[in-house]
């Protein structure tokens, strides 16, 4: 065999170890490049066509990845051997550059479609681990991203996105955070059916951050320690943010403290948070120990957006919040249609909610 050959049978073996095979299309469609400790990753990806997968070999990788290339699969042998950091920054090395681990960048006439990230670490970046704009149908898996300066994960101007079986702890801001825009101030992007679901969030300011979308679900999630679990975030642009779900998350004992910021006042002891967003449902969450003294603090908080934005036609339904202070819900605004039934509490503000 050439060494071409034996290097193309090595990743078609790791693909089938991983799961990976079995979904790929005829062999002839793809190809797979393998990268060791020590290779660049990033020359893989420039040499990668639509359709490629890279396959990284257990160790440590010091750079940053940009991917441009629709259709293209990272994948490494696991959040446990596959780890990268950050390395030195070449000229031309706009990722790196900015902070980030990975980045998926597509442009406004024509994103990135399809791209697959999985099974690696993304740890110690100034800014995001993993940052996406301008993406479709990006999907993040098995990805533990934690100790980054800003955003664990995060994804702008972006559609269909799925992120799942995420670990993002421990990183400045939130650990997952997904927006319309972040440079700019606009209407609610609809997301078209963005999904977070079964990830783990802990130790961050805020576990999961949903700003200016619509058209997200937010499922099977568990959050614990950190300052706020679930933000929804809203403002007087138009269209609102909201038409999301909220469902069957795990969220307990985010208590971590966090001092303000200009945007927000001190964190502690948030389950989940909306502000200034419409049309959502909170359902069926377990909310459970959140304990603060923050004008944001409680089990389920509504709270109107600091610009003055109030929420409206939210349902907060069949959630168990217990135990939570100052308040297991907490209705600290006064938008309309806003409904709580059949909540499992103990202490709501104002009373009669439970």
């Amino acid at each position: 065999m050439t060494k071409r050959q034996i290097a193309l049978l090595a990743c078609t073996v790791a693909l089938a170890a991983s799961g990976l095979g079995a979904a790929a299309p005829r062999a002839e469609s793809r190809t797979a490049h393998l990268v060791k400790p020590g290779e660049s990753i990033q020359k893989a990806v420039d040499a990668a066509k639509p359709g490629d997968t890279i396959v990284l070999s257990p160790g440590t990788y010091r750079e940053s990845v940009r991917i441009t290339t629709s259709r293209l699969t990272l994948v490494g042998s696991g959040s446990a051997s596959t780890v990268l950091v950050p390395g030195g920054a070449t000229a031309d090395d706009a990722c790196a550059k900015a902070g980030h681990g990975i980045c998926v960048t597509g442009t406004a006439s024509t994103p990135v479609e399809g791209v697959t990230v999985r099974s690696l670490t993304l740890r110690g970046y100034t800014a995001n681990g993993l940052w996406a704009s301008r993406t479709d149908r990006l999907t993040v898996r098995k990805v533990l991203a934690e100790k980054n300066g800003k955003w664990g994960i995060a994804q702008e101007r972006s559609t269909r996105g799925v992120f799942r079986h995420n670990n993002a702890r421990n990183n400045a801001d939130a650990g997952l955070f997904l927006a319309n825009t972040t440079d700019t101030e606009q209407g609610a992007t609809d997301a078209e059916g963005t999904v977070v679901s079964h990830n783990t969030l802990s130790g961050n300011r805020i576990g999961i951050t949903v700003r200016r979308l619509r058209n997200v679900t937010v499922d099977h999630n568990e959050a614990t320690g950190n300052c706020a679990a679930v933000f929804v975030v809203g403002d007087e642009s138009t269209p609102r943010a909201g038409a999301m779900t909220l469902s069957r998350n795990n969220i307990h004992a985010n208590n971590k403290y966090c001092p303000k910021t200009p945007r927000l006042p001190f964190l502690q002891g948030s389950g989940i948070v909306l502000t200034g967003a419409e049309e959502t449902v909170v359902e069926k969450n377990r909310v459970v120990g959140n304990v603060g003294a923050s004008p944001l603090s409680g089990g389920i908080v509504l709270f109107k957006s600091f610009v003055g934005v109030l929420n409206e036609q939210n349902a907060i339904r069949d959630n168990v919040v217990m135990r939570n202070s100052p308040a297991d819900l907490a209705n600290r605004d006064t938008g309309r249609g806003n409904t709580f039934t059949r909540n499992t509490c103990t202490l709501s503000e104002p009373a009669g909610m439970c």
